[in-house]
């Protein structure tokens, strides 16, 4: 099964995300969204799980905090992540729930790395090109025992 994972977008859903993520069975939004109607069109492709950000208007009415069970693999989603140092909630929410992955945002830079067992996933910025910053999503694979990522550029690099 294929996921795509996406991240502060603010606003700007490139279209090219659009056609990277066609064949997803789901997607997941880690924050900073900057419009609903985004995650409305994300929807056209595949269920849409999203959080909000330190950007986003909690009118939305996303949570902040996500925890969703695919292929017997346990997903926590939340927009700011401090891989080495959780916060207390966090910390508290990763006891509770024991994700096997940890979906993150904010940094606006690609994360992939393994602490205590879980996979800490940041797939990156992928709202409107910015001067030096690279811009990305990621599609995760769960197969049998695996999982793997792939990050796709969205600025052709």
């Amino acid at each position: 099964m294929k996921i795509g994972i996406i991240s502060d977008t603010h606003g700007h859903l490139d279209p090219k995300v659009l056609e990277l993520f066609q064949g997803v069975s789901h997607i997941i939004h880690a924050g900073d969204i900057g419009f609903p109607s985004l995650i409305v069109e994300l929807s056209g492709i595949a269920p849409v799980t999203a959080v909000l950000g330190n950007n986003d208007d909690a009118r939305f009415g996303f949570k902040e905090l996500e925890v969703i069970e695919i292929l017997g693999r346990t997903l926590l989603v939340h927009h700011i992540v401090e891989p080495g140092a959780l916060s207390d909630r966090l910390a508290a929410a990763v006891l509770k729930h024991s994700p096997h992955v940890i979906v993150f945002g904010h940094t606006h830079r690609r994360h992939h790395e393994i602490l205590d067992g879980r996979l800490f996933l940041n797939p990156g910025y992928s709202g409107r090109p910015r001067h030096q910053v690279r811009r990305s999503v990621a599609v995760m694979d769960l197969s049998g025992d695996s999982v793997r990522v792939e990050f796709l550029d969205l600025d052709g690099r």
